[in-house]
């Protein structure tokens, strides 16, 4: 099984000095992660909708074997709420076509106040053009009935297994041929991941995909941590007989201490 390990977005501050050389400039950071790593999440999509033209940058920026997952608009998934999605669908993936044949699978994140509704879940997946996979992460636990499961099977959509203060958060439901996971936060020190937690997520996805493709991106950005566990996470998942993609060396990630010593 190949995975896929990266993070989610690139562009932290805090990070120079901690992975990003201190003299290096902010526009050669995509650069230098993408020697380090092999995929990347593209949150600032999530914000705002960048153009087709950013994204032929990003792709142009980046080495030939490179993933970018861009994460879908808020507009579509937080505002709108997935209603009436042809537009923002088709707006977004005019925009995304920019990365080529470096466009891994999209994010659509839902809100944590949006109650389970099928109908728009069906019809916003439905906009989605066919050879452009779509992993769905659900946070409103109405979501996680047989018939959620049964509709992002249908739709060949993954479900993403997110992780937050080492805790599954999702059901471990397999819906497509490939997987896609987040790890949000980590249990300790803040927002770190411990490495037997790690061990043991390498275990489960082991476990659950076999031999597909699995995408995993730490989202816990402060202090460089995700940088670090993302190391961590693919030396566990080789020891679990996975094969994980590329990660920076250990000397080239150091953490930033906690701002708050009560925060760990």
């Amino acid at each position: 099984m190949t995975v896929l390990v990266g993070t989610s977005g690139w562009q932290y501050r805090d990070w120079r000095g901690a992975f990003y050389p201190m003299e290096l400039a902010q526009r050669e950071w995509l650069a230098h992660y993408a020697a380090r790593f092999t995929t990347v999440e593209i949150n600032a999509s999530f914000y705002r909708l960048p153009e087709r033209s950013r994204f032929a940058a990003w792709r142009d920026a980046t080495p030939d074997d490179f993933v970018l997952c861009p994460k879908a608009s808020r507009y579509l998934s937080h505002m709108k709420k997935l209603k009436d999605p042809e537009e923002p669908v088709g707006r977004f993936v005019a925009a995304i076509r920019g990365l080529g044949d470096k466009l891994g699978p999209v994010l659509l994140q839902l809100p944590p106040n949006f109650p389970a509704n099928l109908d728009r879940l069906d019809a916003a997946l439905a906009e989605f053009p066919r050879g452009v996979r779509v992993a769905v992460e659900l946070r409103h636990e109405s979501w996680f009935t047989e018939s959620t499961r049964a509709l992002l099977a249908a739709r060949g959509a993954a479900l993403c297994l997110a992780d937050r203060r080492s805790r599954w958060v999702s059901p471990l439901w397999r819906t497509a041929d490939w997987g896609y996971v987040r790890f949000h936060e980590g249990a300790g020190p803040w927002p770190c991941y411990e490495r037997d937690a790690l061990a043991d997520r390498a275990g489960a996805v082991a476990e659950l995909y076999g031999s597909a493709e699995v995408y995993c991106f730490f989202n816990n950005d402060p202090r460089g941590c995700a940088v670090r566990d993302a190391r961590w996470f693919a030396e566990e998942c080789a020891g679990a007989g996975l094969f994980p993609t590329r990660v920076p060396a250990a000397g080239d990630i150091s953490l930033v201490p906690p701002k708050d010593p009560a925060a760990g």
